[in-house]
């Protein structure tokens, strides 16, 4: 049977046409038309959101955007990060496609829960990505399923086989909705396992900064999320983590946790992060954010801090970034539907 996860993460390649335009002109006029004025964007602070609270994916990838693009001076206006929890990212989303629809100095960060929100059944919300205007696809990372770090559980197959015997005895911690990203992350595994996703106990939280709050206070017995966000709380020796949801081992603290697939689960969940403008973002506005996350990108100091996060680069420009949503869109509701999860 072919893997869900696998066909919900499986992307073509996306095709880029270049096209080249040739300006002319007649030589033998002596007047030319005025040159179209240049662009001044930005002339103001600008605020980019992370939608959930501190600690987690968001928050970090807004941060390092901010930081870096301030550290190379790619942007020369005051780069501010505020935090919008709430429904995993819908409550930020309500407010920004009905009120900030024409504000080019707000941006936010997202993943695949703008996506998922908008596709599923259970507190789904009617703004997606189609309310946005997607400006770059910035990183990957895939999802990881830990434990506190006393938890008597050492393998991700130990923890499976409870879980199977009473669904309802462990509770799983996540930093998004039910149904969102974190949930899935938690879940896949269980479902690959032979488990009912509806009978496991998720408890949602506004950001994964609280969902590991909530596994070290003994709320929460398991928690779903992206593999990146969980090294700090590795290093300090908090937590250990059971498995990660990629194709291989990732590096860094990361480097000794085996992959689902390697403990007999045949499952993979990858998380792509990137950046989002308003749905009527001017011409020019998103010009000015298509080449500048594009040389981003490719500075030292974005590739520093890619690697001290455990992140892997994985740029799309805007329009390519656009379209594979478009792809994903048509996948998210296909494993939805799967799991009986579909609005």
């Amino acid at each position: 049977m072919k893997s869900i996860s696998a066909a919900f993460w499986k992307t073509a390649p996306i095709g880029i046409l270049a096209i080249s335009l040739a300006a002319c002109g007649n030589a033998s006029k002596e007047t030319t038309a005025p040159a179209a004025a240049a662009s001044k964007y930005p002339e103001k602070a600008l605020t980019l959101v992370a939608p959930s609270g501190a600690g987690g994916g968001w928050d970090m990838t807004a941060r390092t955007i901010a930081k870096v693009l301030t550290e190379t001076k790619s942007v020369e206006k005051a780069i501010t990060v505020e935090n919008k929890p709430g429904g995993g990212g819908a409550v930020f989303m309500a407010e920004y496609a009905t009120k900030d629809v024409k504000d080019n100095y707000k941006l936010f960060v997202s993943s695949p829960p703008i996506l998922i929100n908008n596709l599923k059944k259970e507190g789904n919300t009617p703004y997606g990505y189609k309310d946005t205007t997607p400006l770059a696809q910035l990183t990957k990372d895939y999802g990881a399923i830990a434990v506190a770090a006393n938890s008597k559980y050492s393998d991700l197959k130990l923890l499976l086989n409870d879980m199977k015997a009473d669904p309802s005895k462990l509770t799983v911690a996540g930093g998004s909705a039910p149904g969102s990203m974190d949930h899935l992350v938690s879940i896949l595994p269980a479902f690959k396992f032979g488990i009912d996703p509806k009978k496991i106990k998720y408890l949602s939280y506004d950001g994964g900064g609280e969902a590991v709050t909530a596994l070290l206070g003994g709320n929460a017995d398991v928690l779903g999320t992206d593999a990146s966000s969980l090294e700090q709380y590795v290093k300090a020796g908090k937590i250990k983590v059971l498995a990660v949801a990629s194709p291989q081992r990732l590096g860094g603290t990361l480097k000794d946790v085996p992959t689902m697939k390697e403990q007999g689960v045949d499952t993979e969940f990858l998380i792509w992060r990137g950046i989002f403008g308003p749905k009527e973002m001017s011409a020019d506005a998103k010009k000015f954010w298509d080449d500048t996350l594009k040389k981003m990108v490719e500075t030292e100091q974005w590739k520093k801090e890619v690697s001290a996060n455990n992140w892997q680069t994985d740029y799309k420009n805007s329009n390519d970034f656009k379209a594979y949503l478009a792809q994903q869109e048509t996948q998210v509701k296909d494993i939805l539907t799967a799991m009986g999860m579909q609005k």
